[in-house]
């Protein structure tokens, strides 16, 4: 083809008093336009490539051991053991990981004191009382065995409540900030109720159960008052087990009523003005001040990066499989 290019301001283009200008435009733009997206696919397979490379980074510096070798601190200092989110067995502040931290300071005789950095809002009730009579064990058999009174303080950060708390309740003392959030000392069960809505759409629910009450608090069900009793008195239990926890960890520092065990939850200074905690203070104090060792080494077990992934994953297809049984992971009782 011959034509002469028409100059424009961002590129040439076929003279249109040429008689095929119009096929030469065409090819000119599918040629562009072909280009353009082979310069996508090339930015698109770099990004790609930098966060796999990336993400190999990570699992190579997580896959390293720790710099910090707990066994070889030959100096006196203070734990810190973190219990971080909720309480629950495959989470980061599950009590088989918190108990393997606690155990791992009472056995090093380096450490002067022990500090629960607490930011929870509970969770599961058996998780939060294993780490309790743990801590109760521990502190008895060193005592018992050793001669060796190690104390044990916990120190609440943003949020300190419900089987938090109950953590706490085994230290020896409790120290807050003024925001922190204190309290919230009962159980709960949450459950949904979709049977009306059911009948008005005429959707009918088919449940077999072998077992009068195997199917108690199916969310498409009915809640008959026998059953509903029944879960309040199972209820009424745990939170007993709860308040006789809190009593006799802190024992006649409780200045409150009745109401400290209702559920309600307090701010930092309004904790210790009722004995729920002891003092204000951070970590940091409270191991220069209390424990009398300013150097902090961290005793809480890190989680090896590939299994949080692979954990994380699990857990989302467990949630999943449990959702589309219509089972819920509301009907479980927690502090």
């Amino acid at each position: 083809m011959d034509w002469k290019p028409v100059k424009t301001k961002d590129t040439p283009l076929p003279d249109p008093s040429h008689p095929e200008w119009e096929r030469a435009l065409i090819n000119r733009l599918v040629l562009e336009y072909l280009a353009d997206q082979r310069r996508r696919q090339r930015w698109s397979l770099i990004l790609k490539l930098g966060v796999l490379l990336y993400l190999i980074g990570l699992l190579i510096v997580a896959s390293l051991p720790a710099v910090t070798d707990l066994t070889k601190i030959n100096e006196e200092h203070t734990a810190l053991i973190e219990v971080n989110g909720i309480l629950a067995p495959e989470a980061d502040a599950s009590a088989e990981r918190i108990i393997a931290a606690l155990r791992a300071a009472f056995e090093n005789k380096h450490v002067k004191g022990i500090i629960l950095a607490i930011n929870s809002p509970g969770g599961s009730p058996v998780q939060a009382g294993m780490i309790y009579d743990e801590i109760k064990r521990l502190k008895e058999k060193y005592q018992k065995d050793k001669g060796r009174d190690l104390p044990v303080y916990a120190v609440a950060i943003d949020l300190c409540a419900s089987g938090g708390y109950y953590v706490a309740a085994a230290a020896d003392a409790i120290y807050v900030n003024p925001a922190s959030l204190v309290g919230s000392i009962g159980v709960r069960l949450s459950s949904f109720g979709f049977q009306k809505a059911m009948e008005e759409l005429g959707i009918e629910r088919r449940l077999l159960t072998a077992g009068t009450n195997k199917g108690i608090l199916d969310p498409f069900s009915p809640l008959p008052e026998p059953q509903r009793a029944f879960l309040q008195r199972v209820l009424e239990r745990l939170h007993q087990q709860f308040i006789a926890a809190v009593k006799a960890g802190r024992g006649e520092r409780l200045k409150g009523g009745d109401e400290l065990f209702s559920g309600l939850f307090w701010s930092g200074d309004q904790a210790v003005e009722l004995g729920l905690a002891d003092g204000l203070g951070s970590a940091s104090q409270v191991a220069r001040e209390q424990i009398g060792a300013e150097k902090i080494v961290e005793y809480s077990k890190k989680r090896d990066l590939l299994d949080a992934l692979t954990r994380r994953f699990g857990a989302m297809m467990t949630l999943g499989f449990i959702e589309a049984l219509g089972l819920g992971g509301e009907g479980l009782a927690r502090y």
